[in-house]
């Protein structure tokens, strides 16, 4: 299943279900049947969010089912991320299988690093030229300004301490730091192990604050593209 797929699944049960039924035993029910238990784990795992140990939080995400194949990020998203890379230096944060990291290495040959960063890197594909780090967001092994852009897809949804993520994120990127995020409404079932939910792109200004004056911020099909030079807050 393709994002834009799941996306348009999202609208119908974020959008137009009522939230009184989206919040029921009866939808926690039906989605069972799809999902089975999982549906379940997934709602005491957020609601036990603030005390999960470091193991707890890496066996849900090991054994949680792939709903994308390869990536998470549509079409459109991934083409507005090739088109704002700049520098040479490039590093994808939260890489999972490494389908980006291809595409950018494939429309982007010039670069002379090209690094895949995640907090288990056992799915990525190893791919010739790409380097491939395991490391969490929050604590990045890496200098003050280390890639000239820095990328990180569907990762802060999953985040506890996602503003020292982003802190993180700024901290290493010299030219450009770009971040996507699903637009969603929080609901007790849902089919994802997220944390934190932005349902407008305001919602997401505001965890990134202080916003540079340089930056974008849109809905792209149901997912928030958004894009800072760092160097702008200094």
């Amino acid at each position: 299943m393709n994002r834009e797929t799941t996306n348009r699944i999202r609208f119908v049960l974020e959008d137009i279900l009522p939230p009184i039924l989206r919040d029921s035993g009866a939808f926690r029910w039906a989605a069972q049947r799809v999902w089975g238990d999982h549906i379940s784990h997934l709602a005491r795992f957020r609601e036990r969010a603030p005390f999960l140990s470091a193991e707890e939080y890496a066996d849900l995400y090991r054994n949680h089912p792939r709903v994308h194949e390869g990536t998470d990020n549509s079409a459109a998203c991934i083409e507005r991320i090739l088109a704002t890379i700049e520098g040479d230096s490039v590093c994808d944060i939260g890489c999972g299988t490494g389908a980006l990291l291809s595409r950018i290495q494939s429309t982007h040959p010039h670069l002379s690093r090209l690094t895949g960063v995640d907090f288990v890197i056992d799915d990525a594909s190893r791919l010739e030229g790409i380097e491939y780090v395991a490391a969490k967001v929050e604590t990045l092994p890496f200098a003050d300004g280390e890639f000239d852009t820095v990328i990180c897809t569907h990762v802060i949804e999953h985040i506890l301490e996602y503003r020292q993520a982003i802190a993180e994120l700024r901290r290493i990127a010299r030219k450009r730091l770009i971040i996507v995020v699903p637009r969603e409404r929080e609901y007790r079932y849902t089919f994802n192990p997220h944390f934190n939910f932005f349902p407008y792109t305001h919602s997401f200004l505001r965890a990134v604050h202080p916003v540079p004056p340089v930056h974008e911020c849109e809905d792209i099909g149901r997912d928030i593209f958004y894009s800072e030079k760092p160097d702008a807050l200094a």
